[in-house]
C-alpha cells in the first residue's frame, strides 16, 4: 500500500484520492481473504462518491447498499449497525431509515477519523453478509488509521 499518500489524512480536512484508492486497496484484499465479493464506497466529508470499486461477480443489487452505508455513516457519523440498534421498533431513531432519500441501517458503513478526532468521510461495504461487509470496512479504515500512526 502507498502509505505516504494515506498518511495525507493525518493533517488532511477531507478524504484525498489517493487516500480513497488506498482504502480501496485494503478493503478488496480483506474481501480476497474472505473469498467474497464486494461493492466498495467511499464518501468524502460531504457525502459525495469519492471512490468506487466492484469486484468481479459482486451483486450488482449491492452497488446501492454500499454507496447508501457510506452516506448513511457520514450523515450520522456512526457506523450503520448502530444506526440500526437504534432504529428498532421503539428506539429513539425508529424509521429513520426512510429519511435522507432513504439509508441503511445494518452494519457495513463505517465513519473515518482523521487523527484530529474530525469525520472526514465514510466507507460502505456490500455483497456478503452484513458481518463480513462490516470486517471488510474496518480493514479498509484500520489500513487508513495505522498509516497515521
Amino acid at each position: 500500500m502507498e502509505t505516504e499518500h494515506m498518511q495525507a489524512i493525518a493533517l488532511a480536512d477531507n478524504i484525498s484520492s489517493h487516500t480513497a484508492e488506498a482504502m480501496l486497496l485494503a478493503a478488496e484484499s480483506k474481501a480476497i481473504e474472505l473469498n467474497v465479493k464486494m461493492n466498495i464506497a467511499i464518501v468524502d466529508i460531504g457525502g459525495n462518491l469519492k471512490a468506487f470499486r466492484r469486484m468481479d461477480g459482486a451483486w450488482l443489487g449491492s452497488i446501492d447498499i454500499a454507496c447508501r452505508k457510506a452516506r448513511t455513516a457520514r450523515l450520522f457519523d456512526m457506523p450503520t449497525g448502530a444506526i440500526g440498534e437504534l432504529s428498532q421498533p421503539g428506539g429513539s431513531l425508529f424509521n429513520i431509515e426512510h429519511s435522507n432519500g432513504g439509508l441503511i441501517s445494518f452494519p457495513g458503513g463505517l465513519p473515518v477519523v482523521n487523527d484530529h478526532g474530525t469525520v472526514v468521510g465514510a466507507i460502505g461495504v456490500s455483497g456478503s453478509t452484513v458481518e463480513d461487509d462490516r470486517v471488510v470496512a474496518e480493514a479498509a479504515v484500520q489500513a487508513v488509521t495505522e498509516a497515521c500512526v
